[in-house]
């Protein structure tokens, strides 16, 4: 437990702060998107409507009686929370249960045509399916002149920075990063990383998201399996559309097929990836938690130990990092150790700061970031980290 008292859980109350930003304005946009997305009926097309009136004007309503998790949701919270403001429960609780609610008003839960559809899955496809995901994956040819310990570690930085994967992969300037005045890398443990992995038996990486972003994780693992020997990697992903474009096992295996279509070494590595899964070297799991509205530290009990199982667990993403150290506004300094010390075994973080939440930060990095950049720093995507305990 943290050696200092928590601070309050995240709300999205206050005026002109990021969190009620995406309250107000990110998820109605979300609705009109997914609204385009799919010639919806007239009763769906009501009930997206519905919902992005009552998310933005009105209160938490209760799942249908017939919802399958209806009672999950129940122990997640929901009936302590019904009748109040969006605005006024924790911020992680209403973004959640925002997306559960979308995926009522399009019948994913079924019965009927909407039902197993994913709202999301035509941008997650645009992504995997642009330019630019051909281009990174043909830059991997690149790699085949480096040693191995060079292209783990351009492997590692494009998993961290995910849709700017590219970075990871050129290392053309590997000098740039120690002289930038306010380094990209808030915070740096990829030594430690790489000394836990020596020797590693099996790993676990819970993922963020698809498309563009899970297609390096995938590489990643492949390399982890491959060049560093490890018997087991366990791919932790959603059990349902979620946050828009987190991953799903559908999405692992369009992202897999892509690979595996591809030329040169992605291809290779896809079809070793497509191998893994079928001989269960490389396992993907779907765990209920995985999706609710809660921190890391009240997972459950079989989730627990399927984490403590693991020689290291990898948390990627900028919401994993939240449900990890708590969504609270810790000061920057507050020691990642602490925050993190109920986790049962080492546990790694990798992520671009896209929210407020931080810890483990030197005085001195966030006296710099603050000093060039006041709070921005936190929410633009343009800083990173990778943090080890």
């Amino acid at each position: 437990m943290p050696h200092t008292p928590a601070p309050p859980v995240l709300l999205g109350d206050e005026p002109g702060s990021f969190r009620r930003s995406v309250l107000a304005e990110r998820h109605p946009a979300i609705i009109r998107q997914v609204r385009e997305a799919f010639p919806y009926d007239p009763a769906t097309a009501r009930a997206l409507d519905a919902l992005s009136a009552t998310c933005t004007e009105g209160v938490v309503e209760p799942l249908p009686a017939d919802a399958p998790d209806r009672d999950r949701w129940r122990s997640w919270g929901l009936d302590a929370l019904l009748g109040t403001s969006w605005y006024d429960v924790p911020w992680l609780w209403s973004e959640s249960y925002f997306y559960r609610l979308l995926l009522e008003a399009v019948g994913y839960f079924g019965p009927g045509t909407g039902q197993g559809i994913d709202p999301f899955r035509p941008f997650k496809l645009a992504e995997l399916d642009s330019p630019e995901t051909a281009e990174e994956l043909a830059a991997l040819d690149d790699l085949t002149s480096l040693s191995a310990e060079e292209r783990g570690r351009a492997l590692l930085h494009g998993s961290l920075w995910g849709n700017r994967a590219d970075l990871g992969f050129r290392l053309s300037d590997a000098g740039a990063e120690e002289r930038a005045a306010v380094p990209a890398l808030v915070a740096d443990d990829s030594d430690a990383l790489w000394a836990a992995l020596k020797g590693a038996a099996s790993i676990c990486l819970v993922a963020d998201n698809a498309g563009r972003e899970l297609v390096p994780d995938l590489l990643f693992l492949d390399h982890l399996l491959t060049e560093r020997h490890i018997a087991r990697a366990v791919l932790h992903v959603k059990p349902y559309p979620y946050y828009v474009s987190d991953a799903t096992y559908a999405d692992v295996l369009d992202a897999v097929r892509k690979l595996a279509a591809a030329p040169g070494v992605a291809g290779e590595c896809g079809r070793r990836l497509w191998d893994a899964l079928s001989d269960g070297s490389l396992v993907v799991r779907a765990h209920p938690f995985s999706a609710s509205p809660l921190a890391y530290e009240e997972m459950p009990d079989d989730l627990r130990a399927d984490f403590a199982d693991a020689s290291v667990t990898i948390l990627k993403g900028d919401l994993n990092y939240r449900r990890l150290v708590g969504d609270r506004l810790w000061p920057p300094t507050t020691p990642f150790a602490d925050v993190t010390a109920y986790f049962p075994g080492t546990v790694a973080a990798l992520r671009t700061l896209k929210s407020d939440v931080i810890t483990g930060l030197s005085a001195e990095t966030e006296a710099a970031l603050t000093a060039t950049e006041g709070q921005g720093w936190r929410i633009g995507g343009t800083r990173a980290l990778i943090q080890v305990r």
